[in-house]
């Protein structure tokens, strides 16, 4: 290979993984540190993906019933924490702990989820300063 089409494709492939980096935000750019939230609710859904995973969390909170979108690590990142496709199926209750988003919104980064049994799993959160154990 030529030196000169060498040099373009190293290029083209740092552009490429650049962009990648560059599209994935920073647990500060959407979360608060500063609100940490902690709440018990029934789940309706949990979608495993990479770059996060989601679980969604009925929340009643003063006779309302609100919708909770939690965002945790990916997939990968949540089977190397012990967790299993058929831990969160609807209907189960948990106790949520994690950090609400800056906007407000009812969407919040998991730092882990304790099943009625006492069982913890952590959600391996994109917080540094979060447990991992």
């Amino acid at each position: 290979m030529f030196p000169s089409m060498r040099l373009r494709n190293l290029c083209a492939i740092a552009a490429l993984l650049a962009g990648n980096a560059l599209a994935h935000h920073s647990f500060n750019a959407e979360f608060d540190l500063n609100k940490p939230v902690k709440f018990t609710g029934k789940v309706t859904e949990m979608k495993w993906s990479n770059p996060h995973s989601w679980i969604y969390v009925d929340v009643e909170t003063g006779g309302k019933v609100v919708n909770w979108a939690l965002e945790t690590g990916g997939a990968n990142a949540l089977i190397r924490r012990g967790w299993k496709k058929g831990d969160l199926p609807a209907g189960t209750m948990v106790v949520v702990d994690g950090w609400q988003a800056r906007n407000g919104t009812p969407t919040a980064n998991v730092s882990s989820i304790t099943f009625p049994d006492g069982h913890k799993l952590f959600a391996g959160s994109s917080n540094e300063a979060a447990p991992t154990k």
